[in-house]
């Protein structure tokens, strides 16, 4: 199956933004619409880390174990996805770029590496309904970001 990007620009740079994503815990605060349950192990940043949560998409609900696999600072985070028993294996990239703004441009690419028969029949639903979730996440880290950046006083 082809991946679904999606992706914003957001005015912190990209330290920032690696640093807010790079904790897993945090990634609750703009999925929960679709991912809940959330059910993090391991440490708590970095590569290792770990979180066990129920997807609710197009209808159905399944368990996804993610666990961070790759750890580019500042620029790329990769996710590992598992689920439906191990039969839809995925990752999750996160590519955060400098504008010339001072701001970073978020990319979020979703990739099958594996998926089961049902998946691959109904590719463009199942892909639509990514992408409309992932839109939703990267607005809602937008403004995750601005809070947490409200926050910490930057």
């Amino acid at each position: 199956m082809k991946p679904v990007t999606v992706s914003i620009d957001v005015p912190q740079r990209p330290e920032q933004v690696y640093d807010f994503l790079d904790v897993m815990a945090r990634h609750e605060r703009f999925t929960d619409h679709y991912l809940s349950g959330w059910r993090c192990s391991g440490p708590a940043r970095g590569i290792g880390s770990r979180a066990s949560v129920t997807a609710s998409l197009g209808g159905a609900k399944t368990h996804v174990d993610i666990e961070v696999v790759q750890a580019d600072l500042p620029r790329r985070i990769v996710e590992r996805n598992s689920s439906a028993a191990g039969r839809r294996l995925a990752h999750g990239t996160y590519a955060i770029e400098p504008l010339g703004t001072g701001g970073s441009h978020v990319s979020f690419t979703y990739a099958w590496v594996r998926a089961p028969f049902a998946d691959r029949l109904l590719s463009p639903v199942v892909r639509m309904t990514m992408r409309r979730a992932n839109r939703t996440a990267m607005r809602r880290l937008a403004a995750e970001l601005a809070r947490h950046a409200s926050a910490a006083g930057t």
